[in-house]
């Protein structure tokens, strides 16, 4: 499976970016799909993901009520729209996929994720 994330770029503080990840295959239908940006220097952490056995949605704290991940399963593409972004939402976002259910208390661990996109770089600065 192949994921393609695009939609990454430069924007100001405050404003607003949406992020494709794409499959090549309808992988989206049987796991969770998640988004885990890295940072310069830093490891990659979850911001969202998507179960789509239930349809939940889950956020690290940082990032709740400014950002919503989605996904058009026609499509096989998960979107996350970022907004009220800061500069220190600038990453390498990578979006992630798996094969099979999870438990729930692990979806915000990169190690649980089978597939991985090459990333689609944000950047926050005036």
């Amino acid at each position: 499976v192949q994921l393609q994330a695009s939609g990454g770029g430069l924007v100001q503080p405050g404003g607003s970016l949406r992020l494709s990840c794409a499959a090549s295959r309808p992988t989206f239908n049987s796991g969770p799909v998640g988004w885990f940006p890295q940072a310069p220097g830093k490891e990659r952490e979850f911001v969202a993901a998507i179960d789509t056995w239930n349809a939940g949605t889950y956020y690290a704290d940082s990032v709740k009520g400014r950002f919503t991940i989605s996904r058009d399963k026609a499509k096989n593409t998960v979107f996350l729209e970022m907004s009220s972004l800061k500069p220190e939402d600038t990453a390498v976002y990578y979006c992630s996929a798996r094969d099979g259910r999870i438990v729930i208390s692990a979806i915000d661990r990169a190690g649980q994720y089978h597939y991985w996109g090459q990333g689609t770089l944000v950047t926050v600065s005036s």
